[in-house]
């Protein structure tokens, strides 16, 4: 009897499935990238390892640091390149400006979408959500410390003959992240 119960346990409790169309994901620096997202990921993640040399053979064993994979974004382009350059010149203000502009630019478009950031604040943090199937925040991602690190060509082409609409991709670095329930608890 008691095995049997012991089997129901370990069941799931909710058979739903997640599902890949179903997230929005917000970030604090560039708002109009968010509104367009449609391609978003919670990167992979390694923990390194320590090897313990032996007389026979060598064992693996649990390191103390984490790797996170990269964060990747895709939104679609709006025709006035808002949402684009909003990305474009954030790492123009991290980067290296052609001048001091840019960096006022960055430094001035940060006091805006957060009135509470320090000077100079170069960082931005995200939260990917994801939906259920009723539309509604199952868990979300919080991204602690990002900062856009690739942005990807936008290319022109007369020859094709399907109106084709632009997808940027942006790749984020981020100092680490927590998946959490939608009252912010860590799962």
């Amino acid at each position: 009897m008691a095995e049997s119960r012991n089997l129901y346990t370990n069941q799931l409790s909710n058979r739903n499935f997640l599902s890949s169309v179903g997230f929005r994901f917000t970030l604090s620096r560039a708002r109009k990238v968010s509104f367009l997202s449609n391609s978003a990921n919670i990167p992979g993640l390694q923990l390194g390892v320590a090897v313990q040399p032996t007389y026979l053979k060598d064992i693996d064993v649990p390191g103390d640091k984490m790797f996170f994979d990269d964060f990747i974004l895709r939104f679609i382009v709006d025709e006035d390149l808002e949402n684009y350059m909003q990305i474009q010149n954030w790492m123009r203000g991290l980067g290296y400006p052609e001048s001091l502009n840019e960096v006022a630019r960055l430094e001035r478009t940060n006091k805006q979408n957060e009135p509470q950031a320090k000077s100079m604040d170069i960082y931005s943090d995200g939260t990917l959500q994801a939906l259920n199937s009723n539309q509604r925040v199952q868990f979300q991602v919080q991204f602690n410390d990002m900062f856009p690190v690739a942005l990807s060509d936008l290319s022109f082409d007369a020859t094709n003959p399907d109106i084709e609409y632009f997808t940027a991709e942006a790749v984020f670095k981020y100092t680490f992240y927590k998946i959490q329930s939608p009252e912010g608890k860590t799962l």
